[in-house]
């Protein structure tokens, strides 16, 4: 009996093509690019490091701790616990509060002029007071990571209930829904997707303040290993730092997508 033959249909070969093969032929070819240049005097490798030059310094800070005082893996963890305990703080707060100033007027009216005051302040621009009031490490960098988080998840949490469509609304109201129910079983499910969107610009934006953070008010992480290759004239250090930052934000906003089409998919099944 013939064995059926199973492939994969076009469609997800060129999906497979465009998704994943064309970036990394991308991204070799910018890498073998910037190499050859190296190679051929074209930029200076004081200032430019080659890809090979950052693939080794990689490999020695995996065990070593000069220049900064710790290994990479030490200030990676550093930065994650910074960064994820200001963000999951803002998110505990800040979705909250946002999702109560869209539906019950009295939180917005009271909370509104205060928030409006602050929200246009830089987070960068508390560094200095951070600094005198809480010192320089981990509760300083938390607090200027957890404000800069705070303000899209409040604002999106705030803007999906005001989106809410008013024919679910009326239609709740209709069925005896209690003012509750229709906060929570219409308005808050409704918002869902402008809070992810909240919950995603929170993350990237704590992440990338953690960085100024930590080049301004810490001893330790990937801002602070970028500071110490600026001190000590390392490009190798500082561009390192620079494309870990990158590739971890990158990674952590795919785990977030994925988590919102998971959510996405439930709220559908609802």
């Amino acid at each position: 009996m013939a064995q059926k033959q199973t492939s994969m249909p076009s469609g997800g070969w060129k999906e497979l093509k465009y998704s994943l093969v064309l970036p990394l032929l991308t991204i070799a070819a910018f890498l073998g690019v910037w190499e050859l240049a190296s190679r051929l005097g074209l930029v200076s490798a004081s200032l430019l490091p080659a890809p090979s030059q950052l693939a080794r310094t990689f490999a020695e800070k995996l065990s070593q701790t000069e220049p900064d005082g710790a290994t990479l893996g030490q200030s990676i963890l550093s930065s994650l616990q910074t960064s994820f305990s200001g963000f999951l703080l803002a998110v505990v707060v800040g979705v909250p509060l946002g999702l109560f100033m869209g539906f019950f007027e009295p939180v917005d009216r009271f909370v509104k002029p205060v928030f409006e005051m602050i929200r246009p302040i830089p987070p960068i621009a508390f560094i200095p007071l951070t600094i005198v009031m809480l010192g320089i490490g981990f509760k300083a960098k938390m607090f200027i990571v957890c404000f800069a988080a705070f303000v899209p998840c409040v604002m999106n949490s705030y803007t999906g209930i005001k989106l809410t469509n008013p024919v679910l609304i009326n239609v709740a109201k209709t069925c005896g829904a209690s003012r509750w129910q229709i906060f929570s079983q219409v308005c808050v499910p409704s918002s869902l997707q402008m809070v992810f969107g909240g919950v995603r610009l929170a993350l990237s934006t704590s992440w990338v303040t953690l960085v100024a953070a930590e080049m301004l008010a810490s001893s330790s992480g990937l801002g602070y290993m970028i500071q110490m290759g600026r001190m000590l004239a390392r490009p190798d250090l500082i561009i390192l730092g620079m494309l870990l930052i990158g590739v971890i934000g990158f990674l952590i906003s795919l785990a977030l997508g994925a988590l919102e089409r998971r959510m996405a998919a439930w709220r559908a099944m609802r």
